[in-house]
């Protein structure tokens, strides 16, 4: 089994793009309406990871009283599956009608993890794009990649206008689009834009459009990438795509599973089985020691003398929480 905790820290915006906090005012009435602002479908080529911190100390707080942010976090992050997804293009999209106010193109596309990544200070949010919706209104859109950026400063763009495409640039090591609402200079929750008592969780009508917020349903956390391999895997591996399924020559069948936003206490199941649902293999996490922001587990069979039975093979993968399932999800593959 391998664990991976990325950088949780509070991004720091960069130098073209205004400062701001949480706001403590109501969200004015003239509010831009949100469309979703990915070419992606949420539990299929996408998933939120994290939402804006609202906690004004040092615990994290999202809309949900959940944990799915962290400490100062402004935006919302919506994260594709893995690196084949970026590299086949993804497009971020204008969330609102607006005008181009700045941008920021010819930062890298590289993992703050991969060795010899280049410095992205001062440059956080990567290659980036901010859109004016007038009163005061703005987005932000960070992490995209080099070189894809469609606009320029000055252009005006409808709701759902290409930008660019999703890419790694900046403070970041895994393919998504940080979103970011501000009014005047204050950093808005998009889902929850009255913060004038950011320790509610009541509901609120939000700023996304219908469709939008009928995709980011809130969930306790997704089992992002599972399947069967012939090998143990990484953390790498899954993020780089295309672990290869298993033959009848593999030399083994390993069951895996990438979970994001896993909760301390938190402990992964999963089960492999093969034709006729006989047993192969079972392995149980012990309980996570705290919160995992994404957290890779395996289990696999050496193959047998004769040979691997021809029929379906199936990994169920579930994710316990106090005292309940959390998370499931089912992958199989036909030998």
């Amino acid at each position: 089994m391998h664990a991976m905790r990325p950088a949780m820290k509070a991004m720091l915006l960069a130098t073209f793009v205004l400062a701001g906090t949480l706001g403590a005012a109501h969200a004015a009435p003239e509010a831009p309406s949100l469309a979703f602002p990915l070419a992606c479908q949420i539990g299929r080529t996408c998933e939120v990871q994290h939402y804006v911190d609202r906690d004004p100390g040092p615990g994290v707080r999202d809309y949900k009283c959940g944990r799915r942010t962290y400490q100062g976090h402004n935006g919302v992050d919506i994260r594709l599956l893995d690196m084949a997804a970026q590299r086949a293009g993804v497009e971020v999209l204008a969330a609102a009608p607006g005008r181009v106010a700045r941008l920021r193109d010819g930062v890298a596309d590289i993992s703050i993890r991969a060795p010899g990544a280049p410095s992205v200070v001062g440059q956080e949010c990567g290659n980036g794009v901010v859109v004016e919706h007038g009163n005061g209104w703005e987005t932000q859109y960070c992490h995209l990649a080099r070189g894809s950026i469609r606009v320029k400063a000055g252009d005006t763009v409808a709701a759902g206008q290409p930008l660019a495409r999703v890419g790694l640039s900046g403070d970041t090591e895994f393919p998504h689009l940080h979103f970011t609402v501000r009014h005047a200079g204050q950093i808005i929750d998009p889902f929850a834009p009255d913060v004038s008592q950011p320790a509610s969780c009541a509901a609120q009508a939000g700023l996304w459009t219908p469709g939008a917020l009928g995709q980011m349903r809130y969930k306790p956390g997704v089992i992002l990438n599972a399947g069967l391999a012939t090998e143990p895997v990484t953390m790498e591996k899954v993020e780089a795509g295309g672990v290869a399924g298993p033959s009848p020559e593999a030399p083994y069948i390993v069951a895996y599973a990438r979970a994001i936003e896993l909760e301390a206490g938190d402990q992964v199941e999963i089960v492999l089985t093969g034709p006729g649902g006989a047993s192969l293999a079972t392995a149980t996490t012990p309980p996570l020691d705290h919160d995992k922001a994404q957290y890779v587990s395996f289990v696999g069979k050496k193959r047998p003398a004769a040979g691997w039975p021809h029929g379906v093979y199936t990994a169920n993968i579930r994710v316990h929480r106090a005292g309940a399932i959390a998370l499931t999800r089912q992958v199989q593959a036909t030998l």
